[in-house]
């Protein structure tokens, strides 16, 4: 959560039978009807969190089908579709219909990940499970936050967060640390990168366009909002969560960076080809900007009051 702004033979029949097309590394992709190619433009001046964004191409067979304020990515797989995140509750028609625009049935998503476990994005989870019938994978340490919507003790954001519960998840299972979730011919591994929320989880997997292939980070929120009142140096114990998970995005395999906030990743002008979409470091620069405001912040908590005046 973040201060909220003003207002995805046998196995050929398979694939038809999910109306999927099977990937090809040999010639460039098509595009997909209702797909825009100028995203930043469709979205100028927009940053709301229900605020909606047409679909576009990230990279190969990964999509953003989110809103302008929050991500929300769909990957076409041989086995299916996956969506990771899915937005505000109120966001979960503009995603669905965005599925919809690029050609796909809301159905064909089969499973849906989490970056993390607050209701800006994971809000809007529990409609299109209805809708799709697909399975939520929950990352390593979201799962009992996720299927009771109740914010987790421990989270710094947990009085705000009870503002604006969840609807309870149906989560099949939680995929450990590093583990991963096989969809088809799409390995996608998560990682806990627990800055943000005790729960954050970050997302990789590789795509191709021809003969390029990237990996995509979906490196998650690694900023360190709290309720009024609390105090990071009192909490030594995630005073070192947020470090390691800050860390861990650093390290993230990362050609393609995407954050669940498009804007702070400069996501939209990247995708637009108004700046360059693969950027080299780029997880690790976005973790040491975290890095040091999170350092400023604690410095500022044990202070001397004297010497803060």
């Amino acid at each position: 959560m973040s201060a909220r702004p003003a207002a995805a033979g046998v196995l050929a029949a398979a694939i038809l039978a999910t109306g999927l097309a099977a990937p090809s590394a040999a010639q460039p992709l098509p595009p997909r009807p209702g797909e825009t190619r100028n995203i930043a433009a469709a979205c100028a001046g927009k940053d709301g969190w229900a605020q909606p964004a047409p679909p576009a191409r990230l990279f190969g067979r990964t999509y953003y089908v989110g809103t302008c304020g929050i991500t929300a990515l769909l990957v076409e797989t041989r086995a299916g579709l996956v969506l990771l995140d899915a937005g505000v509750p109120e966001a979960a028609p503009l995603v669905l219909e965005n599925i919809r625009r690029l050609g796909f049935s809301p159905r064909m998503v089969r499973w849906i990940v989490i970056s993390h476990e607050h209701y800006d994005h994971a809000g809007a989870v529990a409609a299109i499970q209805r809708e799709t019938g697909a399975r939520v994978i929950a990352g390593p340490f979201q799962s009992d936050i996720l299927s009771s919507g109740k914010p987790s003790p421990e989270d710094p954001q947990a009085p705000l967060l009870e503002k604006e519960p969840m609807q309870p998840l149906q989560v099949a299972y939680a995929v450990r640390n590093n583990g991963t979730l096989n969809a088809g011919s799409v390995v996608f591994t998560a990682h806990a990168t627990p800055a943000h929320s005790p729960g954050s989880t970050s997302w990789t997997w590789r795509e191709c366009e021809g003969a390029v292939c990237r990996t995509i980070a979906y490196a998650d929120s690694a900023t360190t909002i709290s309720a009024d009142g609390y105090r990071f140096a009192d909490n030594p114990k995630r005073v070192g969560e947020v470090r390691s998970g800050i860390a861990k995005i650093a390290a993230l395999p990362c050609d393609i960076i995407v954050t669940p906030h498009p804007s702070s990743s400069g996501l939209f002008p990247r995708m637009s080809g108004i700046k360059p979409l693969a950027l080299p470091g780029s997880c690790r620069t976005y973790a040491d900007a975290a890095l040091k405001r999170f350092e400023e912040r604690l410095a500022s908590e044990t202070r001397p009051v004297s010497a803060a005046k």
